[in-house]
């Protein structure tokens, strides 16, 4: 087998006339992996693209320094390293979810990215840490060319009704029920 190396110019390609709402939800792995699956197809047509990260925000996963080294890709991180509990949400948390809240907004109507992921927002809105009514503002106000993807468990039926593509990932099997922890290059 030989190595070929592809190499290739990012320019912009022609303006999406009508960005899409996404929904990746489900119990199953991979919610964020499709999510950041899309931004390596958009980056490879030249698009901007904006991942406002509401929870875990500076746990130390792999794909955000990567992602963030591409050309017109942006990353915003909010949120602990330590995981909410959602019986005892603390200021502090609620804090960051509306920080990134503001920078959800001003990603998708300040007329700099092409496609915005909300990632984790489900959870966000599902817990309470942010408002599920601003999520749906933000989705009936978007402007047409800007393409939204939201991740994350639980979403509720309101942000399902309003999107134009749903994908529920399944939980068949996990390693987590083994015993198995997150593994570094593989699981973050």
């Amino acid at each position: 087998m030989t190595e070929t190396a592809v190499t290739r110019k990012f320019t912009p390609s022609e303006p999406c006339l009508k960005g899409l709402v996404q929904v990746i939800t489900g119990e199953g792995k991979g919610k964020t992996s499709a999510a950041l699956g899309s931004v390596v197809r958009a980056v490879g047509h030249g698009l901007r693209v904006a991942v406002i990260v509401f929870m875990k925000g500076d746990y130390p996963y792999g794909e955000w320094s990567v992602l963030s080294g591409l050309p017109n890709v942006k990353i915003f991180r909010f949120g602990f390293r330590t995981f909410t509990d959602p019986r005892n949400v603390k200021p502090e948390e609620k804090e960051q979810a509306r920080q990134a809240m503001d920078a959800a907004r001003e990603a998708v109507f300040g007329g700099n990215f092409d496609l915005v992921i909300l990632d984790e927002i489900n959870v966000a809105t599902a817990w309470k840490l942010a408002e599920l009514d601003k999520v749906i503002e933000i989705i009936r106000e978007k402007p047409a060319n800007v393409e939204l993807i939201l991740t994350g468990r639980y979403a509720d039926k309101q942000l399902v009704e309003l999107a134009d593509m749903v994908t529920e990932c399944l939980k068949i099997k996990h390693p987590y029920d083994k015993g198995i922890g997150a593994r570094a290059g593989f699981d973050y």
